[in-house]
């Protein structure tokens, strides 16, 4: 047990290290881009800056932890503890680089500038907050416990709140800055995309074949990827059939879907998109590239 202990308390340290990281930017995105310029993001911290255009541009820290904490409740009564524990201390810091930032001069340009390179401040920030395992937006948490209890996706509850935020923005105050706005989130969603699913795409591919020996044999020899033998039996005919699962590079794909066709015009291929991979024995970054190629392979 104790050998586990260091390993433990490096990945705690350097998850609240991003976790800080991601707070500042976020901070920054809003104080220096978006406030300014009359922009607001989604969500609980939408609201809050629609709160402190009606009031003091001082204020918006303390609407952003008052409006959470019921959130923040919630997440204790519903959500594991060091989720709570995350978002806690997310939120604090974000509020926290919200109030240091008020005195650092504000962004002036273009409108395209602001939307983008604010939004694009906002969504790494948030993102990097996400990955480490943080939240600093109360609908989210709302999103996740409608998902365990209706059924409905967490991206439906975030996007139905998120109407109605933006609506009443281009009702209080002006139609134009708030198309602007939701510009400047769906830059932001891009950007969470990006920082939690990384630059590299990953797809899962089933391949059924009438030659699956002589497809794998190819596909190991000339792409370098292991890949999965499943067992299969057709529904209708009865007949089994073996399957080939692989974990390829978006720009492999390509050549995967080239050297299948070319083996067996008539084979079929289902490819999906894999938002993460995990693996349950390190591997160095060295190998970063190589770490899925054979991990799928069992031994026989």
């Amino acid at each position: 047990m104790p050998a586990h202990t260091p390993r433990s308390l490096a990945h705690h340290i350097w998850s609240y290290f991003w976790l800080a990281v991601g707070a500042f930017l976020a901070a920054f995105a809003i104080r220096i881009f978006l406030l300014p310029n009359y922009l607001i993001d989604g969500g609980i911290t939408g609201i809050a800056l629609i709160l402190t255009r009606l009031s003091v541009d001082s204020y918006l820290s303390f609407y952003l932890i008052a409006l959470n904490i019921p959130f923040v409740f919630l997440a204790y009564k519903f959500i594991r503890r060091t989720f709570l524990i995350h978002m806690f201390v997310a939120l604090v810091l974000f509020a926290g680089f919200l109030w240091v930032l008020n005195a650092v001069p504000h962004f002036k340009g273009d409108p395209i500038e602001i939307i983008v390179i604010g939004g694009a401040l906002l969504g790494i920030g948030t993102g990097l907050i996400i990955r480490s395992g943080g939240c600093v937006d109360g609908t989210e948490i709302l999103a996740i416990i409608i998902n365990r209890r209706k059924g409905y996706t967490v991206g439906q509850v975030v996007l139905f709140c998120n109407i109605f935020i933006f609506s009443a923005y281009g009702l209080l105050f002006n139609w134009h800055i708030a198309l602007q706005s939701l510009i400047t989130y769906i830059v932001a969603f891009k950007m969470i995309d990006l920082v939690i699913m990384g630059l590299d795409e990953l797809k899962s591919v089933l391949i059924i074949s009438s030659k699956p020996q002589e497809i794998a044999a190819i596909i190991t020899k000339e792409l370098g990827l292991g890949l999965t033998i499943v067992h299969g039996r057709g529904g209708f005919t009865g007949d089994t059939r073996e399957i080939l699962f692989i974990i390829i590079e978006r720009l492999d794909l390509s050549e995967l879907k080239e050297i299948v066709l070319r083996e067996d015009p008539t084979a079929f291929m289902a490819i999906e998109n894999l938002h993460e991979v995990v693996y349950g024995k390190q591997a160095p970054r060295s190998s970063y590239k190589k770490k899925w190629r054979g991990i799928l392979q069992p031994p026989i």
